[in-house]
């Protein structure tokens, strides 16, 4: 059956999150979510959405998208191809940032329409099996006073995870190491913790504060301790602590992944879906994993990114966050710590429409 793209719409919305999410660099209180719905053949509807980082950002990434869907209007659905001309209209302009959001939302739900005409799960169109994915829960654990960090704390293994991730990046590091040593007290020895600084460190109090970690003992990655492209800052900081560091929310393209192992900045990679370019960028960014030998976790969008572990040579957790259940008709199942990837055909989703109205922007 051959697809083609008969319009792409685009719509904004700002979800309620159980819990806003302080980081050092910032504070997100509400998901605004752009919702991507291509439109194809025979009735079918590819979905995706994109995380614009907040409503300032809403407006340019949506004309993005509708200035490419102007361009793919007609065009087969085979997501290769779309690349190809994406890229080619966007060469002098620099296929990064927000360029390569647009372009990773597209790819998505192109995807999406596809393994929906094929009946399949997408993990199945990608040659894949649907599996449990070993998740960690990452909604919360900010930058936070310690009496409700060591709730949220407990509250989130209390969800059945048995992995957590805690925000870094205090003022100073004795705060750090007071928030670290809690709330390793607070979920206990069996519940394994990751750390994110959230780029917030020059590279010498990165590695000051990593070796502070490494004495500790008990945290399975330092993520983005420094500016997340000085990649010779990220590697001189991977040589200094033992902690393994976690790289790749912020690789603009598998390229960029790639220059990133080259340089040695990292021990873990974790790409995102809406910057490494979608399914199709996705798919080589594991292939350069699974050459490293580098263990390869998701970023954010954990519908598709399931599916996509599910098929990744090396995979290793996937990043578990709520904030676009308010909008799904069917948001994803949990089991034991694990994300259940749906046997529904594509990624698995529908919107809510009632609450898409009542969130929209």
């Amino acid at each position: 059956m051959k697809l083609t793209i008969r319009d792409i719409r685009v719509r904004a919305v700002a979800a309620p999150m159980k819990r806003a999410l302080t980081t050092s660099t910032g504070a997100v209180t509400r998901a605004v979510l752009l919702l991507i719905d291509l439109q194809a053949d025979a009735g079918l509807t590819g979905r995706s959405y994109l995380f614009p980082i907040g409503r300032q950002n809403v407006a340019p990434i949506a004309k993005l998208v509708e200035a490419m869907a102007e361009a793919l209007r007609g065009d087969a659905i085979v997501p290769f191809e779309i690349e190809k001309k994406l890229r080619a209209c966007y060469t002098l302009l620099g296929v990064h940032n927000i360029v390569l959001f647009a372009m990773s939302g597209i790819d998505l739900a192109a995807w999406d329409a596809l393994a929906q005409a094929q009946d399949l799960p997408l993990v199945r169109l990608l040659g894949g099996a649907p599996r449990p994915v070993l998740a960690y829960n990452s909604n919360g654990l900010g930058i936070l006073p310690l009496k409700p960090l060591l709730k949220e704390a407990v509250a989130l293994v209390e969800a059945g995870f048995g992995a957590v991730k805690l925000r870094l990046g205090r003022p100073s590091a004795a705060e750090d190491l007071a928030a670290l040593r809690a709330v390793q007290k607070a979920i206990g020895p069996a519940v394994t913790l990751m750390v994110d600084f959230n780029q917030g460190l020059s590279v010498a109090e990165a590695i000051r504060r990593g070796r502070m970690i490494d004495a500790e003992g008990g945290v399975l990655w330092i993520e983005e301790p420094v500016r997340a492209d000085d990649f010779a800052g990220c590697a001189r900081v991977a040589r200094e602590v033992a902690t393994p560091i976690q790289l790749g929310e912020n690789f603009m393209g598998p390229e960029q992944m790639a220059q990133a192992l080259a340089a040695g900045a990292c021990d873990y990679v974790m790409p995102d879906a809406q910057r490494i370019g979608g399914v199709t960028g996705w798919m080589r960014a594991a292939a350069l994993a699974q050459a490293a030998g580098v263990e390869m976790s998701s970023h954010l969008f954990p519908e598709a990114s399931a599916h996509l572990l599910a098929v990744t040579p090396t995979c290793h957790y996937l990043e578990y966050v709520d904030w676009a259940n308010p909008v799904l008709a069917a948001p994803l199942e949990l089991r034991n710590g694990r994300v259940l990837i749906p046997a529904r055909p594509g990624i698995g989703f529908e919107w809510d429409e009632k609450a898409v109205k009542r969130y929209a922007i």
